[in-house]
């Protein structure tokens, strides 16, 4: 199970999210209250060790833009969010040779009413299946979204009816496509997530937190144990 903890912001959580042995650490660049710069990133994972994923979370910005914050904040991964665009992808997988890792999300609305359900879910769909095609992408982030808005909400969905819709969407593909989930996970439904979606990787940020932008240590541990012990499962 690939479990990434996003939204460092100081030292000391992204030392003891390295030390709990997680694959991944994260850094939102994107409009946030854990917004970090790239003056803080890069003071932030030159004491990370070489194996973890250092991943940038953007939303929107120039591929150029995002390409030097990258390198700036020495990061191995950048999670794109808004609307897909293969080309903004396409250019950053290139900008560094290959070695880039692409995560696209994709987001799931909460808020959709009945009679527009079905018409959002069929589009939900169309667009896993456009980012499946996609070889630059890495690794697809599924997250929560209500009013326009996604990203470090704290709010889940239907794991197992959505979880369902990402299996048609990936129908036939081999290998399988990495997909993580994300949204709401917290210690206390971690092990519900995993058995009711089935990602390859999962994803928390304010569900291990103490406030926005630092992390409970208990909570943190617990989250890591208990997905390693439900994927193991």
């Amino acid at each position: 199970m690939f479990v990434k903890i996003c939204a460092n912001t100081n030292v000391e959580d992204a030392r003891l999210a390295a030390e709990l042995g997680v694959d991944a650490v994260g850094f939102v660049f994107a409009p946030s209250k854990r917004r970090v710069t790239p003056e803080q990133v890069e003071r932030l994972t030159p004491g990370l060790p070489p194996e973890i994923e250092k991943v940038g979370v953007f939303a929107g910005e120039d591929p150029i833009e995002i390409a030097e914050q990258i390198r700036r904040g020495g990061l191995t991964a950048a999670q794109l969010h808004g609307t897909f665009d293969a080309d903004r992808a396409r250019d950053l997988h290139a900008a560094f040779g290959g070695a880039l890792k692409i995560i696209q999300a994709v987001t799931y609305a909460v808020d959709v009413n009945a009679t527009e359900l079905a018409e959002a879910n069929a589009h939900f769909e169309q667009t896993l299946r456009r980012v499946f095609a996609e070889p630059t992408v890495w690794a697809v982030l599924i997250d929560a979204a209500k009013a326009g808005a996604s990203g470090g909400l704290g709010i889940t969905f239907d794991w197992k009816r959505v979880g369902g819709m990402v299996q048609r969407a990936m129908a036939g593909r081999a290998p399988k496509p990495r997909v993580i989930l994300a949204g709401g996970l917290r210690p206390e439904n971690i092990a519900q997530a995993i058995a009711e979606f089935q990602p390859w990787g999962v994803d928390v940020a304010s569900g291990v937190e103490a406030a926005p932008g630092k992390k409970d240590p208990e909570r943190l541990r617990a989250f890591v144990e208990i997905a390693r012990r439900a994927a193991d499962d």
